[in-house]
């Protein structure tokens, strides 16, 4: 028995596509004046050579004819670098990231561009009940659990296979009890850059044990490139009429709440940086945008987000066949980190957005469910498509 993890009103005609501590600084100094994208060099495949707990890592290169560039490692199963052509034909590399393994270990936030599990997203107090029974997780954000707990995806070497110059499959087994979820769970990722410039992300797993699972990528994005300035500019779509509220400490409320006349409308196309600082106490909460949108039925063929560089005019477009994506403003970015380019991860300079079942879904009866059983495959698809704005 098959699971594709869709929410049950989505309509789709086949297999959906995809993918994908505050910080005081004013916005408005962090802006850049250069008026152009920012070309990037490649990093260097030496740099990501390494043992990890007894496994090698390496730095993985996926091409397609148009000279598009996927470089992804297999600590984390992580997008390191993506180059796509700007509307010169220059190749500009939209994923934030570092020049290096140890970048990513020393790194003060541990998801930058990584598979994200056993469980996507918060989940509150870092408990949950399945069958009748407790489960207990680390809580490593205050209260909660964020994105698997203490050592997640992100902090593991996957098994790596390149399948050809544009196929990469990451896989990785998950014992019972790892970070405190039950059953052992065969994970497979694999990547694909095609000849039209789409990233398809394709999650497969299955368990031998009742469990939970959502899986996720966790890439920054800024469509000028690194180094380029904050991603205010940046003119961005959603399709979806409602969102699910959080408290505090970012946990959903359980409600389900529409979109119009808030800052959360993005059903037009508007700049991330038009509302980001209204008075709206999900704001507060958030910092700026950092909340799961509830999409709208769609087929597989039609984007459920359009994200346009206001620089270098690249166009993101994201298909998937999950119900939520967690829009992500970079509100967390501190500064504190050395990126590719010699640049820090400042306040604002990228954005997520992650396919998604909801967030403390395992919590909260009325969201769509993410119980995998023994016997059923997890399966979900998410695509990034670039296109250059005309």
């Amino acid at each position: 028995m098959i699971i594709s993890f869709k929410h049950t009103y989505f309509v789709l005609t086949a297999a959906g596509l995809m993918l994908l501590a505050s910080c005081n600084s004013s916005d408005k100094n962090l802006v850049s004046t250069d008026s152009t994208a920012v070309a990037s060099a490649a990093p260097a495949e030496e740099q990501f050579k390494k043992i990890i707990d007894g496994k090698s890592v390496g730095l993985y290169t996926l091409t397609n004819k148009n000279g598009a560039k996927a470089m992804i490692t297999n600590y984390g199963g992580r997008i390191v670098s993506l180059f796509i052509p700007d509307q010169e034909g220059k190749l500009v590399d939209v994923v934030a990231g570092f020049d290096s393994v140890e970048g990513y270990q020393k790194s003060t936030e541990p998801y930058f561009g990584a598979t994200i599990g056993r469980f996507g997203n918060r989940i509150a107090k870092g408990k949950f009940m399945l069958d009748g029974k407790a489960y207990t997780i680390f809580t490593n954000n205050g209260s909660n659990t964020l994105h698997g707990g203490k050592k997640g995806f992100q902090a593991v070497v996957w098994d790596a296979n390149q399948l050809n110059p544009e196929s990469l499959a990451l896989s990785y087994f998950s014992k019972d009890m790892e970070e405190g979820f039950p059953g052992n769970l065969t994970v497979k990722v694999t990547y694909q850059l095609t000849d039209d410039n789409e990233l398809k992300i394709s999650y497969t797993a299955s368990t031998d044990k009742n469990t939970v699972v959502n899986l996720t990528n966790h890439a920054f994005f800024n469509l000028n490139g690194e180094s380029s300035g904050t991603i205010l500019g940046h003119e961005i779509q959603i399709n979806a009429d409602q969102f699910t509220p959080v408290d505090s400490t970012l946990i959903p409320t359980g409600k389900q709440v529409a979109v119009k006349g808030t800052p959360f409308d993005f059903n037009k196309a508007k700049t991330i940086g038009a509302e980001v600082n209204a008075k709206n106490d999900q704001l507060v909460n958030g910092k700026g945008y950092d909340h799961n949108y509830v999409l709208k039925p769609h087929a597989s063929k039609d984007p459920v987000a359009v994200v346009t560089g206001d620089k270098s005019g690249i166009v993101m477009s994201v298909y998937t066949d999950q119900p939520g994506l967690q829009f992500y403003s970079g509100n967390f970015m501190l500064g504190k980190n050395k990126m590719k380019g010699n640049h820090k991860d400042d306040f604002r300079t990228a954005f997520a957005l992650e396919t998604q079942h909801f967030p403390d879904s395992p919590n909260q009866p009325s969201f769509p469910s993410t119980v995998l059983k023994p016997g059923e495959t997890y399966k979900t698809e998410s695509t990034y498509k670039f296109t250059v704005k005309h």
